[in-house]
């Protein structure tokens, strides 16, 4: 991650909770966003492990920031995972998502969702989300399972499998119940596409 994509990120991100991406509004949110701190300290840490003087500087302080607000929280994510730019938390509380876990830009996850990972069988390895995904609170999503875009995930959900974009899943285990997906769930995501 570059300096250019971390901006990218940091105001998109805030877009997704406020509709603003403003200094101001990024300010209020540091201040009074809950799980925006949580995703910008996120957001800062893995930048600053990435540069070599900052990594060495400033990234041990802001590492235990971050680790602070895991713990407040109940936010645990490696700073290995990919995630795209329009990260929103909707509520926090016991989100659990494995470092090899590689998510697509505008992603919800409600309280109690894992994202984990199975260590053998046909389905060993780690979700792939993709876009425009809203999951919703205390589903579990468990091994290789792809996860298409603009797919909605209901509460409680367990799924293993993979799920086609634009499909709307729920149960134990997840089946598909409709073609809705995701829309209406996921919103403000019409903030400016990043600067070349």
């Amino acid at each position: 991650m570059d300096w250019r994509e971390y901006s990218h990120c940091v105001k998109a991100d805030a877009f997704r909770i406020s509709g603003s991406y403003s200094f101001l509004s990024v300010a209020k949110l540091l201040l009074l966003g809950e799980s925006y701190k949580y995703i910008f300290w996120f957001r800062t840490a893995a930048l600053f492990r990435s540069k070599f003087i900052l990594k060495v500087t400033f990234f041990p302080l802001c590492y235990l920031v971050l680790r602070h607000y895991k713990y407040r929280f109940g936010i645990s994510i490696p700073l290995s995972t990919k995630i795209g730019v329009g990260f929103y938390v909707g509520h926090f509380g016991g989100i659990v998502i494995n470092g090899a876990c590689k998510i697509g830009d505008n992603f919800n996850i409600s309280q109690g969702v894992t994202l984990g990972s199975i260590s053998f069988g046909d389905k060993k390895g780690c979700p792939t989300i993709g876009n425009d995904v809203y999951i919703g609170p205390g589903a579990k999503v468990i091994g290789s399972a792809a996860i298409g875009d603009g797919v909605a995930i209901g509460a409680n959900a367990v799924v293993t499998g993979d799920v086609v974009s634009g499909a709307t899943v729920a149960g134990v285990p997840a089946r598909i119940l409709s073609m809705k997906g995701s829309k209406g769930y996921v919103n403000r995501t019409n903030y400016p596409p990043q600067k070349k």
